[in-house]
């Protein structure tokens, strides 16, 4: 009778140990699975509220400026942007979000809080760039997922030029998952307006001013994490980018420290790109990632997914004119047509 006690009481053990052991298992996968860390930028096309502001020159985006730009068109920019941001995060929107061709900080506070966006608690960190149009880089944050630790604006200095100012480099130092330290660059190069020739030494100079930020902190760190990403209005494969800032086309061998674009592997597809100009797409919005971020094991590192360009399909419209698809614009010209950005967004997926 007692050894049929023990059997009996072995058998319903075993029975519960196989029936719960998936639930053990799953339980126990969830627990070890890398969690997720996202950060976009997104070039938003001329983020501007419609009020004069006498220090700068935006007089195009007013009421009575050429653009005839209004309040209703204003809050449907604020919408559309908060709609790319959601719909590109899924059911999480990304962690931290830079931006370019940003007005003001009232631009962004109206962005956190007339839209959706509100419910997720962004933080902003913005500096006044000197640009003469008074277009700014900036970001947004969520304080639940990253600490903001410092920040400060790096301007760019063009050698032998004294006209022209340019946006500043924006720079946060964050700290994630508690305990990994985040470098993080935002960057809006100088445009080819007036050539690509004749201003490539304002590039060059934008290069050699995030290079030497980028130097300073690899000598106080060799395994600083660093992310730079931003519209750099030249492409992985030109000078400014893989000379001067010496960002590598490919993962290199050892474990030194170097800057890689992740950007190159998506380069020479056709009809794939983050900017069109006529029949020509280019990926002039970039993520560049120190050698650290891809080597580590434990924290804060490279995803497996790395980086893309977000083609939501209501970002595009067809291209009559060259064929395949376009960015679907705010204008076209200078027809209001009311779309998103004359840029595709990009996503880095980190894990830790």
């Amino acid at each position: 009778m007692f050894n049929l006690q023990n059997q009996s009481t072995g058998y319903f053990i075993s029975i519960a140990f196989i029936l719960l052991f998936p639930l053990f298992a799953l339980s126990q996968e969830k627990e070890h699975k890398p969690e997720e860390f996202r950060i976009m930028f997104y070039n938003v096309e001329n983020l501007f509220d419609p009020f004069d502001d006498s220090l700068k020159n935006d007089d195009e985006f007013l009421p009575g400026g050429m653009r005839a730009w209004t309040w209703k068109k204003f809050e449907k920019k604020l919408q559309h942007t908060a709609k790319v941001i959601i719909s590109a995060g899924g059911w999480r929107p990304p962690e931290i979000i830079g931006f370019c061709e940003v007005e003001n900080r009232f631009s962004l506070i109206q962005l956190l809080k007339r839209t959706p966006l509100e419910r997720f608690g962004y933080q902003i960190v913005h500096e006044e760039s000197p640009d003469a149009r008074g277009i700014d880089v900036a970001l947004i944050y969520r304080p639940d997922r990253v600490r903001h630790l410092y920040h400060k604006a790096i301007p760019v200095i063009f050698e032998g030029d004294s006209a022209g100012a340019t946006r500043d480099i924006l720079y946060m130092k964050g700290l994630v998952g508690g305990k990994d330290t985040l470098h993080l660059f935002i960057n809006h190069w100088p445009s080819k307006y007036g050539g690509a020739t004749a201003t490539i030494t304002r590039r060059r100079d934008a290069a050699l001013t995030l290079r030497a930020a980028v130097d300073s902190l690899q000598q106080k760190d060799s395994t600083a994490l660093i992310v730079i990403t931003g519209d750099f209005n030249d492409q992985p494969s030109d000078e400014s980018v893989l000379v001067h800032l010496d960002a590598k086309d490919r993962q290199q061998d050892g474990h030194g420290f170097y800057l890689l674009n992740l950007m190159h592997p998506l380069m020479g597809k056709w009809d794939t790109g983050t900017h069109k100009f006529r029949e020509e797409w280019s990926i002039i919005d970039q993520f560049i990632v120190s050698s650290p971020l891809l080597l580590k094991i434990k924290g804060l590192r490279l995803g497996e997914k790395r980086a893309e360009i977000l083609r939501l399909p209501f970002l595009l419209e067809e291209d009559r004119a060259h064929n395949g698809t376009k960015p679907y614009r705010t204008y076209n010209g200078m027809r209001y047509q009311g779309g998103f950005s004359d840029h595709l967004p990009i996503m880095l997926h980190l894990e830790f």
